[in-house]
């Protein structure tokens, strides 16, 4: 019979922000496995990945700042090098080396950060549609991109967030965004993703200002610079209906030396959502295979 999953809830440090991370247990002679999760999103989100590869690893999964049951961030914008530090700092909590990490959208741009920064310290990246922004911010000159993002930020400060009557209701807006989702896997991502207010209403965890992407982003010379760094495996999965780039259109990838591709019929940006099984089966041959 299958073990029930319970994760343990434990917090850390980075950059002066009190940060969390789940335990999801594992042998105690196998190596670990670091879950990293997109943007607005939380660590629970891995709870049925982390079931089915905690037999062969010892698997944790952080919430990044801003996210789930970490700090937010106050007078700062969320740059990419500043996630890639909490994962630097996780690094302490677990102290082995070199790790696997399997990181989805965000995730994944900060996982090849740090492989690219740290590449001793890591065996092998799963990278999950994690290689740029939506079209239409890309198509944003510098300019332009900083220009919105001031005027979004100081839009945000005025904004009362949204609170939700109901868990059913807060799991119809979840649904809404992300159509392809499971009743299911929505109703788990609303449960861990939201907090009670005084009143009883549900307001997502995620720190509002997430929605507004730094403007800096990162420029493509240093995107190559930054994953020909990258000393170990990369494995990148897209989902084939999602709006993240083929490979064809990511020239930055191009750099990484030893990367294998996987494109996931019938998924979008959520692939490890939308077709679990698959996602699922190609990490774990990629990862018997550089083992």
């Amino acid at each position: 019979m299958e073990q029930p999953l319970n994760p343990s809830s434990h917090y850390f440090h980075s950059h002066r922000l009190k940060l969390h991370y789940w335990d999801y247990g594992g042998p105690d002679d196998r190596p670990p496995l670091i879950l990293v999760h997109g943007t607005q999103d939380h660590a629970r989100s891995w709870d049925d990945f982390a079931r089915e590869f905690r037999r062969e690893y010892h698997v944790y999964a952080l919430d990044l700042r801003g996210h789930g049951d970490s700090a937010w961030v106050e007078g700062a914008m969320y740059a990419f090098p500043e996630f890639m530090l909490d994962l630097v700092a996780f690094g302490g909590v677990v102290q082995r080396f070199p790790a696997a990490i399997v990181g989805h959208s965000l995730g994944g741009i900060v996982a090849m950060h740090y492989a690219g920064a740290f590449p001793e310290r890591v065996a092998a990246v799963v990278n999950i549609e994690g290689w740029g922004p939506p079209p239409a911010t890309r198509t944003k000159t510098y300019t332009e991109r900083l220009r919105t993002w001031a005027e979004r930020v100081l839009a945000a400060e005025s904004r009362t967030p949204r609170r939700y009557a109901s868990i059913e209701e807060a799991t119809a807006r979840m649904k809404e965004a992300n159509p392809h989702l499971s009743d299911a896997m929505a109703a788990h991502l609303t449960r861990y993703g939201t907090n009670r207010t005084a009143d009883g209403s549900l307001i997502w965890k995620f720190d509002p200002y997430l929605r507004n992407l730094p403007p800096l982003g990162l420029p493509t010379e240093l995107a190559r610079e930054l994953f020909a760094a990258v000393q170990c495996p990369v494995l990148c999965i897209r989902g084939a209906k999602s709006w993240a780039a083929n490979l064809a259109q990511s020239p930055q990838l191009q750099m990484i030396e030893r990367m294998q591709y996987v494109e996931i019929p019938e998924a979008g940006h959520w692939v490890h959502h939308d077709q679990f099984e698959a996602v699922v089966d190609a990490t774990r041959r990629f990862l018997a295979d550089v083992a």
